[in-house]
């Protein structure tokens, strides 16, 4: 697939996270997902997200008809729940990535969606009109890309830097026809960005079956204009230990300030090495929700997430039953920015 003609005239401009929200996005983890395990442990770490960003901001929870009754057990009676068709519970990847337009108003970007690259054990039929619905949920315009994309293989400084991974944008199975610089015209159009910082590839976890194929959400994000918290892992018997050394030469090397946040100190589970990351968090208003391990760096890391967001309360939920399906508490939430000129 080759994209569509595009113009780098755009007025668009995708807010930083820590911009003002109007609400918050997820999506429920609907029965039967992934394998048969969308059990009390995943309901319990999805709601305790969504409860705690709705002392903050609202929060809009997508769920499957079916799921409905489930999803009101667990979740606060002021998280607003919205009925749709569900494949799975990732929202940062299936829903809209919204963006100011140049007269202040919001447009979401509906990116193609195909399962992470179309991997075998993915659907994503259900999952591929998300974005357009929560747009039209939201008020705002669609504006789509011909591009597979996922919201957890980008972030941005809303100043026009933006981070990516070779592997998601440029990898097989989503974009590997096009050139690096048709990738980064499409997001120069649809994002407003003009600065962009290629990293090689993503943690090491993340490229097995379940995983994105390198997100960047676990990887590294900005913290202001200028500088970029990355992961670093500390130990060098993980493979992630070279993964980060790599990244932090990427950041500096494009003249950002580069920032380590240590990683946890468990380097396996049942399944192999971990990818368990403080990077992802999410930056809401008033506050950081950021995962927790029951790991000694835990407290570290909210040292350093407070250091960095002074005004932010910073929230610890614990993200272990997440990370075990595949991600984050970033990956399982999307900001709609509030209205406002650029």
């Amino acid at each position: 697939m080759q994209p569509s003609v595009t113009s780098l005239g755009s007025h668009m401009r995708m807010p930083a996270e820590w911009e003002l929200h109007e609400r918050t996005w997820m999506a429920w983890p609907p029965v039967g997902y992934l394998t048969e395990d969308a059990t009390d442990a995943a309901y319990r770490s999805w709601a305790e997200v969504a409860n705690a960003i709705v002392e903050f901001e609202p929060v809009t929870m997508v769920v499957d008809p079916t799921d409905i009754g489930i999803a009101k057990k667990w979740l606060n009676d002021q998280v607003t729940i919205m009925s749709a068709p569900l494949d799975d519970a990732w929202m940062r990847d299936v829903g809209p990535t919204f963006v100011h337009a140049g007269n202040g108003s919001i447009m979401g970007v509906d990116w193609v969606f195909n399962g992470w690259g179309a991997q075998e054990w993915t659907s994503w039929e259900k999952d591929q009109k998300i974005a357009s619905f929560v747009c039209d949920q939201a008020g705002s315009e669609v504006l789509r890309s011909s591009m597979i994309n996922e919201g957890g293989g980008i972030h941005v400084n809303g100043s026009g830097a933006i981070l990516l991974t070779k592997t998601v944008q440029l990898g097989v199975g989503r974009n590997s026809s096009w050139t690096q610089d048709q990738v980064e015209a499409e997001l120069a159009r649809t994002l407003g960005v003009d600065q962009f910082i290629w990293f090689d590839r993503g943690l090491t976890r993340d490229y097995d079956i379940y995983g994105t194929r390198g997100h960047v959400d676990i990887v590294a994000t900005f913290i202001d204009e200028s500088t970029i918290l990355f992961h670093d892992q500390q130990d060098p018997r993980h493979p992630d230990f070279e993964v980060s050394k790599e990244i932090q030469q990427k950041i500096e090397a494009s003249g950002f300030h580069a920032v380590g946040i240590p990683a946890p100190t468990v380097l396996t589970d049942e399944n192999g090495v971990v990818d368990f990351s403080y990077i992802n968090h999410y930056v809401i208003n008033g506050a950081v929700i950021m995962c927790s391990f029951d790991d000694h760096n835990d407290a570290l890391a909210k040292a350093i997430l407070e250091d960095a967001y002074p005004e932010r309360q910073v929230v610890m939920v614990d993200a272990r039953e997440i990370f075990a399906r595949g991600g984050g508490i970033h990956c399982i939430t999307q900001q709609q920015p509030a209205k406002g000129n650029q």
